[in-house]
């Protein structure tokens, strides 16, 4: 600890990423991301980009990845913001919509921890709501009357760790709910298993959407995130950016992103093997006596009821095989895997297997 720091750096508790191993032959399924690489267009766009043209700044106003984007989900590219990866954007969200006189974030006791680390890092009132016994959310925890409406609501959809899902008519009654407040509904692994609410994005005028290229789109690497609202949300997000960097988004990251978001039957084609890999790897862990949430992700949560999960978590470290523990209340006896290939789910499970029944 430096004696130059500032007050707000020694105050800081900074978000704890998965663990980034180098070693060979290693199995990782810790930090969720897709097994089977990124779109091979969105591999030769980035080729094609780095060239003669890397001395010049990028576009501006990232125009058309946010026309793609905005096709897909069927809205302007004025209902588009762009950022270095959707944790950025979230930044974003909470300094520019959530610093709202002293009224509260409303936020799930168990979620994206980054939630909590921004909430600090730019001090946000946070009003921690806990999920049901079940890890459901419970919508009428966000419905109810309050003497004052919060500055925000924020929770990620599907859920993470716990990867369970909200539908869409939930989401819908939270917004209604709160008029006055901002929704923000982060969709880091909506691919893998549920409607997008920016079906719900020209209907009300208080919800953001967040989505990521990072998880289905195989470009965690990347690093490009986007948001989507009204305009008029939009231009109060555009503001922060251009007052914080006017060009997060280099041209290599425009040029894959754009063609990775415009070739959607690849997509398609890699969530449908992580699917069907995700339907054996929660059938085999049940087979081991494991409880598994019901999964919309491309990643599972499950306990042992005989066996203790960071230990677990350190037995297959040693055989090099990530998964991610965490160690916090009420989740402490979990494991979150990610879904990888069937190869890497088979050598997961003889290597439980193994660790179970020694």
């Amino acid at each position: 600890m430096s004696q130059f720091w500032s007050d707000q750096v020694r105050q800081l508790r900074p978000y704890v990423p998965g663990e980034q191993l180098n070693a060979d032959q290693l199995i990782k399924l810790n930090t969720n991301e897709n097994p089977y690489g990124p779109s091979p267009k969105a591999l030769a766009a980035i080729r094609d980009a780095a060239d003669e043209r890397l001395r010049l700044y990028p576009s501006y106003d990232a125009l058309a990845l946010r026309q793609a984007i905005a096709e897909l989900h069927q809205l302007s590219p004025e209902h588009v913001f762009v950022g270095n990866g959707s944790d950025e954007v979230l930044a974003h969200i909470f300094s520019g919509l959530f610093l709202r006189g002293g009224r509260p974030l409303l936020l799930p006791d168990i979620s994206y921890s980054f939630y909590y680390t921004y909430c600090q890092y730019y001090q946000v009132p946070a009003e921690v709501v806990p999920l049901d016994e079940d890890f459901t959310l419970r919508v009428a925890d966000y419905t109810q009357t309050r003497e004052q409406p919060p500055a925000g609501i924020i929770f990620a959809n599907p859920n993470a760790p716990t990867s369970l899902l909200l539908e869409l008519d939930q989401i819908q009654q939270i917004l209604r709910a709160n008029p006055d407040t901002v929704v923000v509904v982060d969709e880091a692994y909506i691919d893998f298993g549920g409607k997008s609410a920016s079906c719900l994005v020209a209907e009300h005028p208080n919800l953001v959407v967040v989505q990521t290229v990072s998880k289905s789109y195989a470009l965690a690497g990347l690093r490009v995130g986007f948001a989507l609202a009204q305009p008029e949300l939009i231009q109060g997000l555009e503001r922060i950016k251009d007052s914080f960097n006017s060009y997060p988004l280099d041209r290599l990251a425009l040029a894959g992103a754009t063609a990775a978001i415009q070739d959607q039957a690849y997509l398609h084609e890699c969530i449908q093997k992580i699917l069907e890999s995700r339907i054996r790897l929660t059938e085999a862990l049940s087979r081991l006596g494991f409880k598994v949430l019901p999964s919309s992700t491309n990643f599972v949560f499950a306990t042992h009821p005989e066996h203790d999960a960071a230990q677990l978590q350190q037995a297959l470290r040693a055989q090099n095989i990530l998964i991610r523990h965490f160690s916090q209340p009420r989740i402490q006896d979990y494991l979150r895997i990610t879904v990888g290939t069937p190869e890497q789910c088979d050598q997961l499970i003889q290597a439980l297997t193994a660790l179970l029944n020694p």
